[in-house]
């Protein structure tokens, strides 16, 4: 009898379901700039930066790619799913770019309360496609502190990357190059 109950469930396996099916591929960002392997930093010598995820919007808080059309519809690019939320690679490719570029030690935010120093927060407001210009657009809002002094600099952060079509890879790639040339331009305003 249990053997005969096995059988019948043997078919039932390949029609359920538990969620969307998967895309074939996740995308992520890769820094063009990264500290060499088994280089060191101190915080003794390096000044040092905290380096917070960024606040979304709620069209970034999920792992899918968002296509703006005539200012106000917002659609989500087909089969295009982020490893994890597009906030927290950001933040990663921005401490990266930092350290690689003005060799400030970036810590988390645990590691800042033994080491107070400057800090970078900010919110993401745009980091998909543009479908009107035909362009993946990163927009990001900065808010630094630079140490122990309480003033606030703000300065808002854009790069456009022209896409030929809107299909994930190409998205994927023209977001990955968006982001990049913020964090550096975030990295040399930081570095000053």
């Amino acid at each position: 009898m249990k053997k005969l109950s096995m059988l019948l469930l043997v078919p039932l396996a390949g029609c359920i379901s538990f969620g969307a099916k998967p895309p074939k591929s996740l995308l992520t960002l890769q820094p063009s700039v990264t500290l060499p392997v088994g280089e060191s930093q101190r915080s003794n010598v390096a000044a040092t930066i905290t380096v917070a995820v960024p606040s979304v919007p709620q069209e970034l808080s999920s792992g899918r790619v968002p296509v703006r059309s005539g200012g106000t519809a917002i659609a989500y690019v087909k089969d295009a799913q982020w490893v994890e939320r597009p906030s927290q690679l950001f933040q990663r490719v921005l401490a990266d770019t930092i350290t690689a570029t003005t060799g400030r030690l970036v810590l988390s935010t645990r590691q800042s309360q033994l080491d107070p120093g400057a800090y970078l927060q900010g919110e993401l407001r745009t980091f998909g496609v543009d479908a009107d210009t035909k362009e993946a657009v990163v927009t990001y809002d900065a808010a630094l502190i630079r140490g122990p002094e309480t003033v606030v600099e703000k300065r808002r952060f854009e790069a456009r990357v022209p896409v030929t079509e809107v299909e994930s890879t190409v998205v994927g790639a023209a977001l990955n190059q968006a982001a990049n040339k913020v964090a550096g331009e975030v990295a040399d305003w930081v570095g000053k």
